[in-house]
């Protein structure tokens, strides 16, 4: 897996270009040690007609069929593609648009991410068909990995694609996270909570690459194959607490009415036997991947957090605060220094019209105030999976200039992050990161160099 920054001449052309040079580095690195190529080859092999996944040996008595979904299904069916070949008999993948490539036994279907689209319908049709195939002597070997709630949409019966389009997008804007959102997307799905696995009658085995903060198996994707202790009431207490129920289709309300009722089958509420679940790359992985990069650069490395979560703008201030102490009185850590922590921030829409950015961009521009004029100090927020929220940039870059470059340009930073517009402040800030798609996700990567 190739990664870099497109841009990072641009990134280094002013500032604090020695903090900034080693931000990008390590933030570089921790990418690429979530390659979920490699993942899989390490995690995956024949030997003498058994499977082998991380040292479990499953006895191949029939057939092997392929199914994938989220950001890092190209990749990981590649790998897949490589180490089982002939014994493959059928397989098919979702990805996001521009994700995909061309493999030779396994379709690839790219569709709507973080919004599903039609493609993420048809795709999730013909995974269901390829389940319904599998055969008590077969295995279904499953490749799950972030993004695959939104590329793996299948409503339930009587609730329309568009109604649940709506219903995802009212979710993702209303600032719920991202166990919230999988709540409800479980309980109006057809295949989420664990509905895949009852469907499949041979031998279920799925590797999971975690974009989940603490990496709960029923949460990364909507959990399709494991079982969920979530309720129909659970769903219907998110809309509520977050005020979207009255704004939500009736399809979606009926829906969830009728199974407080009773009246429609729950998410699976126990373990299978047939069904084995494997995590085989996270967010925590990344970090110390991060860690051990620092340290080679002599820095004095800490890991925060691998469960970094709130809303992004409130995080960058608490994190802004410690870097602050560090610059200024040496405490609680002591320079040159990496601090490193993983997660998921996220941001509550709270006007009708807002413009353009992800948790990662406005982290970035919100820390900006904190470490104004802190010299020698730079922080980089990004996305792993290469696209924070809904743009073409990976996250922000900033430093001790960027809070007063932007001001120098007329910009107001608090109205800028009050109508969550931080990509076109980061932009005239040339404080963007462009990476494009790195075909992988497990969250969120902030990372503060002080020197």
């Amino acid at each position: 897996m190739v990664v870099r920054v497109l841009n990072e001449d641009e990134l280094l052309s002013y500032g604090d270009i020695k903090a900034k040079k080693i931000a990008l580095e390590l933030a570089i690195e921790a990418i690429k040690s979530s390659n979920p190529y490699n993942a899989v080859k390490n995690s995956l092999r024949i030997i003498d007609r058994k499977l082998v996944v991380k040292g479990k040996e499953f006895s191949i008595k029939g057939r092997i069929y392929v199914l994938g979904f989220g950001k890092a299904a190209y990749s990981m069916a590649r790998a897949v593609e490589e180490v089982l070949g002939e014994f493959i008999a059928d397989g098919i993948i979702i990805t996001k648009y521009g994700y995909g490539g061309r493999l030779k036994k396994i379709k690839v279907i790219e569709a709507g991410h973080p919004i599903p689209d039609t493609n993420s319908f048809k795709g999730a049709l013909m995974g269901l068909e390829l389940a319904k195939k599998v055969s008590e002597k077969d295995i279904l070997l499953v490749l799950i990995s972030g993004g695959g709630s939104a590329l793996f949409t299948l409503p339930e019966e009587g609730i329309s694609l568009e109604d649940k389009i709506l219903t995802n997008k009212l979710l993702v804007e209303s600032g719920a996270r991202i166990h919230e959102i999988n709540i409800v997307r479980k309980h109006i799905s057809r295949v989420k909570g664990g509905k895949l696995a009852k469907i499949v009658k041979g031998t279920l085995i799925s590797l999971i690459l975690s974009d989940v903060v603490g990496d709960p198996l029923d949460v990364i994707a909507s959990g399709p194959t494991v079982k969920d202790s979530s309720t129909f009431y659970d769903a219907y207490r998110v809309l509520k607490n977050y005020r979207i129920w009255d704004k939500v289709p009736e399809s979606i309300r009926r829906h969830i009415l009728s199974g407080i009722r009773g009246e429609r089958e729950e998410t699976l509420k126990e373990e299978l036997p047939n069904v084995y679940n494997f995590i085989i790359g996270s967010n925590a992985i990344a970090c110390e991947t991060a860690y051990k990069k620092a340290l080679e650069k002599k820095l004095n490395a800490y890991i925060l957090t691998t469960t970094l979560e709130g809303e992004a703008k409130d995080v960058a201030l608490a994190l802004g605060s410690i870097i602050e102490e560090i610059h200024k009185r040496n405490r609680p850590f002591k320079k040159p220094l990496a601090l490193i922590a993983g997660g998921e921030t996220t941001v509550t829409l709270t006007r009708e019209e807002y413009g353009v950015g992800g948790p990662n961009q406005e982290l970035a521009l919100s820390i900006s105030r904190k470490i104004r004029g802190l010299r020698n100090t730079a922080v980089i927020a990004i996305d792993t999976d290469g696209t924070d929220g809904p743009t073409d940039a990976a996250g922000g870059l900033v430093d001790s200039y960027t809070y007063d470059l932007l001001v120098e340009k007329g910009i107001d930073i608090d109205e800028f992050l009050l109508n969550h517009n931080s990509y076109q402040a980061l932009k005239n800030a040339k404080a963007l990161v462009y990476t494009g798609p790195t075909r992988t996700n497990v969250n969120s990567i902030v990372i503060a160099i002080v020197l």
